[in-house]
């Protein structure tokens, strides 16, 4: 395959050579080719020193009959090849030839009659020429007639000027349009200087005499109070046409000037009418910089060495420009408040630009925007988290007969959080989006802004979330009796409750729709480098949160177990058990336990959802049903021998060696059935701890037993494990009979008789009040 490329090469290389030889206009090249092919080979059948017998032998030598058949052919083809090709040459040229003929036909046939046409032509020129000579002989001297009356119409011209001099400046004075008369008296001085002593002395006279005039009220302008800056440096630049000595002047300009930057005064406030057009101020604004910029460029034109203090002064308009802007975005604005302010203090930068470019403010106010942008986000989720606050305020301010709904705080607070954020993310895209040149360079820089204000909101609304459960945990600590700070009791352990719902709300809703919009809007930011950790973490906000809200679901449940340990400790510490008289009903602890507990159910209603209630308690399963309660150990501990029912206890605590163990404390979950439960087994671990502390009679020991037994119904119907409230429950009455001194309990009749009653009075309270 290779050997067949290289022959098709070098039979193209040949026949270019030839046809090239062949076809070549210039003779030089044909006798390189000459010259070149002296050092050729004599096998090269291209060459002009060609021997075919030393050619054949070589042949001969080298290849083989079959070899030199196939060279045969292939020099049989190439010679019909090449007569193919001269064939094709000859009829191109034939073309050619015929082509040329054509053209040169068409061309005889359009030249004819061009001379003729040439002559006519000629003809009319030289006609045209000689009217032209006789009207310009007819005419001569008419035209220098007309010439000189001109010239002396002009010269007529600037002695009327000269002697109407005076009455024109005193017009100009009265006027006060001392540039016009600075104009025309300058005019004049070339006349002046030449004809002033003679023709013109009275006339210089009078102008001076009115320049004189019009030099004093220059001066006059140039350090009057009630001018503007604009005003004053045009004065200076027509007392310095008229050379008049302006230089000691510079100082007292630049104070004038640097006092009028105190009367440019930029109100954000007024900026934005609404309507899309510059508001009055703005354009007061506007027209007071307009006004300061042009003062500059008259003042460098004066003095051009005062570039530095001119600069200077520019500088500290624009500083104070910013610094009003970072005090108004520090209060609650919108973006077309923040984007009309650095509209307006951009535009001022521009044009000082324009006029001083050496000042390059645009450097120096891209880090005073970055400034002020820093604070406006640092504002925006200021005020977000004082909106949320506000919302925690509201149960803080309650007195203590005002009513509240735990229901609609946390609507309030989960609406201000979640909206909250939504809104300021909005009111950010607004500002991401403009396209003016400020914002646009400060894009990445402002998307990372955003990002880092959200982490460190998110870690001031936690924090701000601790303190107000600090300080409710701090005044619940101080209570220390039933009636003692009424508003604490009512508000501060549903607000910790609220903010617990709302810490997994912040986990579970808020982080992922920020985070979603934050990479749909916000995504970039490369201004601290990609080796920098990300400004927004969602994940770690999600972990402070799920830990805080289950610090503060214990610390609810923490709150209203003291808060019943309270009536717990009152209960058992007051009376003297040992004396204890035989129970006649249930004692009235129980109903502010229930009571208790009902205020708590209320609580966890308006903010936890509905959970699954499970290990439910069944007669027929005994695995999950304490030993302690079943008729057998009840029938023996009815028995009359003491020491017998002292040995039940034995028996007791051999049976839970074989008995299905029952898990008491579970983890908590946002669920109503789980608060509840747990605070119901801390309350029953209180009192068993509280049992353990005391003595009883046998009628302590029947009391305590009637009391259980009827708070055994109303916790199963609010509590999601029986099993562990039933077996809590019978804790109690096991650890009473060990306390006890003679632990004989009521009869199964006689107990569910007090029972009974104190429902049915129960029943009745609950009809006389509902009536």
């Amino acid at each position: 395959m290779g050997a067949d490329e290289v022959q098709l090469d070098d039979k193209a290389k040949r026949m270019r050579d030839l046809l090239s030889s062949f076809y070549s206009p210039d003779p030089s090249i044909s006798s390189t080719g000459i010259t070149s092919a002296k050092f050729a080979s004599l096998d090269d059948i291209n060459s002009s020193q060609f021997d075919p017998d030393q050619y054949m032998n070589i042949l001969v030598h080298k290849s083989n009959m079959e070899g030199l058949l196939q060279r045969h052919v292939e020099m049989a083809a190439e010679i019909k090849n090449l007569d193919t090709d001269l064939q094709m040459l000859v009829y191109e040229n034939y073309n050619k030839f015929i082509s040329a003929t054509d053209t040169i036909k068409r061309m005889k046939s359009n030249i004819s009659g061009m001379e003729t046409n040439m002559e006519q032509l000629l003809d009319k020129i030289m006609s045209v020429q000689s009217r032209s000579d006789n009207v310009n002989t007819s005419l001569f001297d008419k035209r220098e007639h007309i010439e000189k009356l001109h010239r002396t119409c002009n010269l007529l011209r600037k002695v009327q000027f000269i002697y109407d001099l005076p009455d024109r400046l005193g017009k100009c004075i009265k006027s006060e349009a001392y540039a016009d008369a600075v104009r025309f008296y300058i005019g004049a001085m070339p006349i002046f200087k030449a004809y002033g002593d003679s023709s013109f002395q009275d006339c210089k006279k009078a102008s001076e005499e009115a320049i004189t005039n019009v030099i004093k009220n220059l001066q006059g302008k140039l350090f009057s109070d009630s001018e503007s800056i604009q005003v004053r440096a045009e004065s200076a630049v027509l007392l310095k046409q008229l050379d008049f000595p302006v230089n000691n002047l510079k100082a007292k300009l630049l104070e004038k000037l640097e006092q009028s930057i105190t009367d440019i005064r930029l109100s954000p406030e007024e900026i934005n009418n609404g309507s899309g057009d510059l508001s009055p101020s703005a354009s007061a604004h506007k027209a007071a910089t307009h006004e300061f910029m042009e003062a500059v460029r008259a003042l460098l034109v004066i003095f051009p060495d005062s570039e530095k203090q001119l600069v200077k002064l520019s500088q500290d308009l624009v500083t104070k420009s910013f610094a009003i802007a970072e005090e108004y975005v520090k209060t609650r604005i919108q973006p077309a408040d923040l984007l009309g302010v650095l509209g307006v203090v951009w535009n001022d930068v521009l044009l000082i630009d324009e006029v001083l470019p050496e000042a390059a403010l645009s450097n120096h106010s891209l880090q005073a925007a970055n400034v002020v942008v820093k604070l406006y986000v640092r504002s925006a989720f200021s005020h977000l988290l004082q909106d949320i606050s506000d919302s925690f305020l509201q149960v803080l301010k309650k007195d203590g007969a005002a009513q509240y709904s735990l229901e609609a705080v946390l609507g309030a607070s989960t609406k201000a959080v979640l909206q909250g954020g939504m809104n300021v993310l909005l009111d950010f895209r607004k500002i991401l989006d403009d396209d003016s040149e400020i914002l646009v360079r400060l894009r990445e820089l402002f998307v990372d802004l955003v990002q880092e204000g959200f982490q460190d909101f998110f870690r001031q609304l936690e924090d701000q979330f601790l303190l107000f459960s600090g300080r409710n945990n701090s005044s619940a600590i101080q209570v220390h009796g039933l009636a003692e700070g009424p508003i604490v009791e009512k508000a501060f352990p549903g607000l910790v409750l609220v903010l617990a719902q709302l810490s997994a709300f912040i986990e579970q809703t808020v982080i992922p729709k920020i985070t979603e919009e934050i990479a749909a809007s916000f995504s970039g930011g490369s201004v601290k480098g990609y080796e920098s950790r990300p400004a927004f973490v969602p994940g770690e906000i999600c972990r402070k949160f799920r830990s805080a809200g289950e610090k503060f679901l214990h610390l609810y449940i923490n709150m209203r177990t003291q808060r019943i340990s309270l009536i717990l400790k009152k209960r058992f510490t007051t009376p003297n058990w040992v004396k204890h008289k035989e129970p006649r009903e249930v004692h009235m602890f129980v109903d502010f336990f229930l009571q208790e507990l009902e205020v708590i159910g209320n609580e966890v209603k308006q903010i936890l959802p509905q959970g699954i209630r499970k290990h439910r308690r069944t007669d027929s399963n005994g695995s999950s049903v304490s030993s302690r309660s079943n008729p057998l150990r009840e029938e023996k501990l009815g028995r009359s021998n003491t020491q017998r029912a002292r040995s039940q206890l034995l028996e007791t605590h051999l049976a839970k060696l074989f008995k299905q163990k029952v898990e008491i404390f579970t983890k908590i979950e946002y669920t109503q059935e789980s608060v509840l439960t747990t605070i119901v087994k801390f309350c029953l671990k209180s009192v068993q701890e509280f049992v353990r502390l005391q003595t009883f009679n046998r009628s302590g020991f029947q009391q305590i037993q009637l009391d259980v037994q009827f708070l055994r119904n109303p916790l199963r119907e609010i509590v999601e494990d029986e099993a562990a409230v039933d077996f809590l429950l019978d804790e109690v009455i096991v650890a009473t009979a060990e306390r006890c001194l003679d632990p004989i309990p009521l009869e199964p009749p006689i107990l569910d008789k007090l029972v009974q009653v104190k429902l049915a009075k129960t029943k009745e309270q609950n009809t006389t009040i509902s009536s």
